[in-house]
């Protein structure tokens, strides 16, 4: 018992240590990996960290090619890539957003939601980026019949494999990020919405062998999720500017609308038209139509939740520029009645109008009397 009190009234062990102090943290766990790969008693476990597992040659009219299937020993490259986003999570903040915050002075609501925006537009931007080079390379969009031919996708190439791993573990990673960025108590449910959400999808995908179909999705929403983090960054500096607000509208719409055509020509139909349809786990395979019919209900379900917090979103805008607009009407009118009072009070000065007679303020007419001649 005397030892856990002075554990706990150590320094290593206080909150304020790990919250200022949690990259610092990160930062030597990853070294330390990263040395043990220059042993070769410990390269091997090393390895597990760094580099994904269950690679499979598969035979190609080439030659041999590598690929990859998911396990367990995933767990252990995740844990180390949240490390990782930890890490990167801390140079964003430091080199970037502290900077850019001293500068504008916002208040404490504000400064907070323009940090969790900087984050993400990072992420976002590299995600996105790094998506489309996947979908690219990989042929998904020439060839859109490959997002359900051969189903399940059971193997698959280093990049898919090491792309979701990363967006597993940066989802993962932003959970413990609640605490050590001390995110307000309003703030944390809101928030704990949106990663899970991300985190039940981009899951969801990867063990589903639907993988394919989520890079495509997640591309799309990433898109309108910069746009509108950006939109964000804008308003912040400067609360006049709200245009890119009207382009997010009109991209997140879109992506909405392309997200459920896309899921619905692939699950409903394409996956349909497939002729595996037996429900065996062992190989990866899970089209059957139970399987297709809960799919599509989340993808409606996340859609039409998405699109009522749009809704939301667009209402509260408006309400709030009529507002603006009614206050401003007010203040000109009473500008307006102001100036005419003014106007009113300079004509009175020199004195009156009684009858159409103009009088002085007692009463007298300041008509100057005529002297009698002598």
């Amino acid at each position: 018992m005397a030892f856990r009190r002075r554990a706990k009234s150590h320094p290593l062990f206080s909150q304020e240590f790990l919250i200022h102090n949690h990259a610092d943290i990160g930062f030597f766990l990853v070294v330390c990996v990263l040395i043990a790969l220059m042993f070769e008693v410990t390269a091997k476990t090393a390895f597990l960290f760094i580099l994904p597992q269950y690679n499979v040659s598969v035979p190609t009219a080439d030659g041999e090619t590598v690929l990859y299937h998911y396990g367990l020993k995933d767990l252990v490259t995740i844990l180390f890539y949240i490390f990782i986003a930890i890490i990167l999570h801390a140079v964003v903040q430091e080199y970037a957003l502290d900077k850019i915050n001293r500068r504008l002075h916002l208040s404490k609501i504000k400064h907070s939601k323009f940090n969790e925006s900087g984050q993400l537009v990072a992420f976002h931007l590299a995600s996105m980026i790094w998506c489309l080079y996947v979908v690219v390379t990989e042929g998904y969009l020439s060839n859109p019949k490959s997002l359900w031919e051969n189903y399940p996708h059971v193997h698959l190439p280093f990049q898919v494999k090491f792309f979701y791993l990363c967006q597993l573990a940066y989802w993962l990673h932003a959970l413990p990020e609640l605490y050590f960025q001390k995110v307000r108590k309003e703030e944390i449910p809101r928030q704990l919405q949106y990663i899970s959400l991300y985190l039940v999808h981009i899951a969801g995908a990867y063990l589903l062998n639907l993988t394919r179909l989520g890079l495509i999705l997640l591309l799309l929403q990433y898109m309108a999720e910069f746009l509108f983090h950006m939109a964000r960054l804008f308003y912040f500096t400067d609360e006049n500017n709200e245009k890119l607000f009207n382009a997010w509208a009109v991209v997140f719409v879109i992506s909405r609308l392309f997200t459920l055509t896309l899921s619905v020509l692939v699950i409903g139909f394409g996956l349909d038209r497939v002729e595996n349809q037996t429900f065996d786990p062992e190989k990866g395979n899970f089209n059957t139509l139970l399987f297709r019919m809960c799919v599509l209900l989340l993808v409606c379900f996340s859609q039409a939740w998405m699109m009522w917090r749009f809704i939301h979103f667009q209402l509260r805008r408006w309400r709030e520029y009529w507002n603006e607009q009614s206050a401003r009407n007010r203040a000109t009118a009473a500008t307006t009645v102001h100036s005419k009072q003014q106007l009113k009070t300079v004509k009175r000065e020199s004195g009156y109008h009684e009858n159409g007679v103009v009088k002085a303020e007692n009463g007298t007419s300041p008509r100057t009397k005529k002297l009698k001649s002598p």
